[in-house]
């Protein structure tokens, strides 16, 4: 303490903090941005996550599909040259898309499928996706628990793939999924939409073959199902053909039957027929199983399995581009911008909508060039 006459040096006051010696409030706020600085993410070697996919642990599949899911373009460009490491080892499985009306029991036909499949020996994989939950931005999270005994089982995995957000979405996420499913060792990778209206066309356009699950009674049926979707499977089961409901059933499949003969095929060279099935009793789930294994080895001989594959594989590049493009373009700082404002010039009725878009593209294209 300073006695009564002395003074403090030149341009110092009683605040005023010697060289060298840090205020406790200086400390205070140095150990509080010390304490909240985000730490920067290690990633292991894409090389030594892609090894240890290989190997066929769980849990490393999973967070390698973590990667390959998220948003961040850090983990996207660690996601994509993590799959390249994994390309040479993906495609020998056989996948399969699953869909079905409400109410079809699909749920239960996919756990009796998989189970069966599993305990056959075949590692099996089932992937749900439902582009419609971009909508809440939800994802689907209870297939775990709807399949609870497919999901433990030591030969089974199942993962709910959100399809919200950018860089792809359902086109690329899901695929992308699927190959790593299949460098993990996986042989069946069971697709299932969750959605409705375009899931189907979109599972259709990366499966080798669709089922259809429906319920008895097809003049009910066909009143809420459209032509098309039919026209997408490969194989429609008609489910819960078990008690007092099977000879429903098998009426139910015979006029299946013969609006699938009508039709044009799903697949250039195999005829689409109905079948009869009960999951819950796993009565006919075997034998949907021989007609697939058919199937392959009919389209495979003749050379169109390898040619669907390279079309979807050419049909997806060209959907990548769409979107990246689409990505591109609403990210643009003049569009970012002046989007509002062309928005309500076209409400409003002072330019049209073509003229609207015009003038944002000419802006995009002057602003690259």
């Amino acid at each position: 303490m300073m006695g009564k006459d002395e003074q403090l040096p030149n341009n110092e006051s009683s605040l005023h903090v010697r060289k060298g010696v840090a205020s406790s409030h200086d400390g205070f706020a140095s150990a509080r941005k010390k304490k909240f600085r985000k730490k920067e993410e290690q990633l292991p070697a894409a090389k030594e996550l892609a090894e240890k996919v290989r190997a066929g642990e769980r849990k490393d599949l999973a967070r390698a599909i973590t990667f390959i899911e998220s948003n961040s373009k850090s983990h996207y460009t660690y996601g994509q040259e993590l799959l390249q490491q994994l390309l040479p080892h993906t495609g020998r499985a056989i996948r399969i898309g699953i869909t079905g009306v409400p109410g079809a029991g699909k749920s239960t036909f996919i756990e009796a499928f998989g189970h069966m499949l599993c305990e056959s020996g075949l590692k099996t994989a089932v992937l749900a996706i439902d582009p419609s939950s971009s909508i809440s931005g939800g994802s689907i999270l209870g297939d775990k628990t709807r399949m609870e005994s497919l999901a433990k089982h030591p030969n089974g995995f199942i993962r709910p793939s959100p399809s919200g957000g950018t860089l792809g979405g359902v086109h690329r996420k899901t695929r992308e999924t699927m190959l790593l499913c299949e460098a993990a060792g996986f042989e069946v990778i069971l697709v299932e939409t969750v959605g409705v209206g375009q899931s189907e066309f979109i599972v259709r356009s990366m499966v080798d073959f669709f089922l259809l699950i429906v319920l008895t009674g097809a003049g009910d049926e066909l009143q809420g199902m459209k032509k098309g979707i039919m026209e997408l499977a490969d194989a429609i089961a008609v489910n819960k053909a078990d008690g007092n409901n099977k000879p429903l059933a098998e009426k139910t499949k015979r006029e299946f039957n013969q609006i699938l003969h009508m039709l044009q095929p799903a697949t250039k060279g195999w005829e689409s027929k109905a079948y009869t099935c009960s999951a819950i009793r796993r009565e006919g789930i075997s034998e949907l199983w021989t007609v697939i294994q058919e199937f392959e080895k009919k389209t495979k001989a003749a050379g169109i399995f390898e040619e669907r594959r390279r079309l979807q594989t050419k049909e997806w590049l060209h959907a990548l581009i769409v979107e990246q493009l689409k990505a591109d373009f609403y990210q643009h700082p003049y569009v970012a911008s002046h989007l509002a404002k062309a928005e309500k010039q076209a409400m409003t009725g002072d330019i049209t909508p073509a003229q609207a878009v015009a003038d944002l593209f000419s802006h995009v294209y002057a602003h690259d060039q």
